[in-house]
């Protein structure tokens, strides 16, 4: 079993920037896949980014990519999303995701442990 835990979210302004957080506890993360997923009111969920057990990230290009850095330290038992230039409509829940397996998903299903979210709010 995994537990995480989201931290790192707020209210900031266009433009601005964030850098969310997801503690690992529980089994070792460290040959597994992990990503952040967002949902906003209204919306399903939706990928953001991925990282493999072997630090190769993946983004979702139309949305994030050049904007967002997904990393993890593996000494930590930590991911991290660093946002930047945010927009008002990457306004939502922010969730971090483990997967029992090594390489990444883009769809939730692919996962199987999910923290509780954190919410990111970018006024105009």
């Amino acid at each position: 079993q995994v537990q995480l835990v989201e931290s790192g979210g707020g209210l900031v302004q266009d433009g601005g920037s964030l850098r969310l957080s997801c503690a690992a506890s529980g089994d070792t993360i460290s040959r597994s896949a992990m990503g952040w997923f967002r949902q906003a009111p209204g919306k399903g969920r939706e990928f953001v980014a991925a990282i493999n057990w072997l630090g190769v990230s993946t983004y979702d290009v139309n949305s994030v990519k050049g904007r967002f850095t997904i990393s993890r330290d593996y000494a930590k038992n930590t991911l991290y999303l660093q946002m930047n230039s945010l927009k008002p409509e990457d306004t939502a829940v922010y969730y971090c995701a483990a997967s029992s397996n090594m390489q990444v998903a883009v769809e939730p299903r692919g996962y199987d442990y999910w923290g509780q979210g954190t919410q990111v709010t970018v006024s105009s």
